[in-house]
């Protein structure tokens, strides 16, 4: 039983009858072309039902399931079943709704080398977890999108969380920040090209302009901040992790109540988030970065 309210999404009451407030993170605004006509349906539709239900942490009924891939209930029955007997979804009995399972995230960390990182990141995040006494998270860039690898819950009544797996948009997010302000000028102009800006508090970054000034303000501070830009009320400092070419691979980050984590704190948590991040940096065999505009000589290239 994970606790939920019914009719109140995204709060969750656990069992020492502390709050979680479930961060649910808005669908990122950037356009992506359409797919090729797939020779397969069956096989396009159990795509979608991955991609739909990523970006439903509340989950779906069968019908709404099926009207959000196009496809008739009967068929799209089978295929979650099917999925579900492999442990892909699951259905929770008493709202009939599916839900990805970790599964497929696994899936994800084995196909490109996350597992380590995540095992890695979580050892040296409980540290910095228990003493800020906030979630502290890791996550990595993914078709022009951030995703969300693994948190560590706070340790106060009233804490924030994000579910592993949700994705989120680039602009209002301090690990996005993070990331891309550690890439090339080389790799990181395409995604700022494809990106869009949509105000969704007062203080988001509405424009490719002041998102740069914010990138070079990262790369000159070594850490990035997300100043309820996002969700109101909820402030984030996050910093770079980086692979053993100096190229940013993921990020980890601290989220709270702006109450708790005020702007006048930034600089002090910057300092412990980046301080953990090069923990896990050295961990994993990482190099310090050389620079963002370093030469392209760096091999591996972030997936976005």
């Amino acid at each position: 039983m994970d606790g939920r309210q019914g009719g109140r999404p995204g709060i969750d009451v656990v069992q020492d009858s502390s709050y979680e407030i479930d961060l649910h993170m808005r669908k990122s605004q950037s356009s992506r072309s359409a797919p090729p006509s797939s020779p397969a349906p069956s096989t396009d539709r159990t795509l979608d039902i991955f991609e739909k239900l990523a970006r439903e942490p509340n989950g779906l009924r069968l019908q709404d399931l099926a009207e959000a891939i196009g496809a008739p209930a009967g068929s799209t029955h089978r295929l979650a079943a099917l999925l579900q007997a492999r442990g892909y979804l699951r259905r929770d009995e008493a709202s009939r709704r599916f839900f990805l399972t970790p599964a497929l995230l696994r899936l994800g960390y084995a196909a490109m080398g996350g597992q380590h990182l995540v095992e890695v990141a979580l050892e040296a995040m409980r540290p910095l977890r228990d003493d800020l006494r906030e979630t502290v998270l890791v996550g990595a860039l993914r078709g022009g999108e951030g995703v969300i690898l693994a948190q560590i819950p706070g340790l106060h009544q009233f804490r924030y969380t994000v579910d592993a797996g949700v994705f989120h948009s680039l602009h209002t997010a301090a690990p996005a920040k993070a990331i891309l302000a550690a890439l090339p000028a080389a790799e990181r102009d395409p995604v700022l090209a494809g990106m869009s800006f949509p105000r969704l508090t007062p203080r988001t970054l509405a424009s490719r302009a002041s998102f740069e000034r914010e990138l070079d303000r990262v790369r000159r501070d070594g850490y990035a901040v997300d100043r309820a830009e996002e969700f109101e009320g909820v402030h984030c400092v996050g910093a770079a992790v980086r692979d053993l070419h100096g190229h940013p691979a993921a990020a980890v980050w601290v989220t709270g109540p702006a109450e708790r984590m005020p702007r006048s704190q930034f600089a002090r948590l910057g300092a412990r988030v980046k301080a953990c991040a090069d923990a896990i940096t050295e961990r994993l065999g990482g190099a310090p970065g050389r620079g963002s505009d370093a030469g392209d000589e760096r091999k591996p290239k972030a997936e976005v």
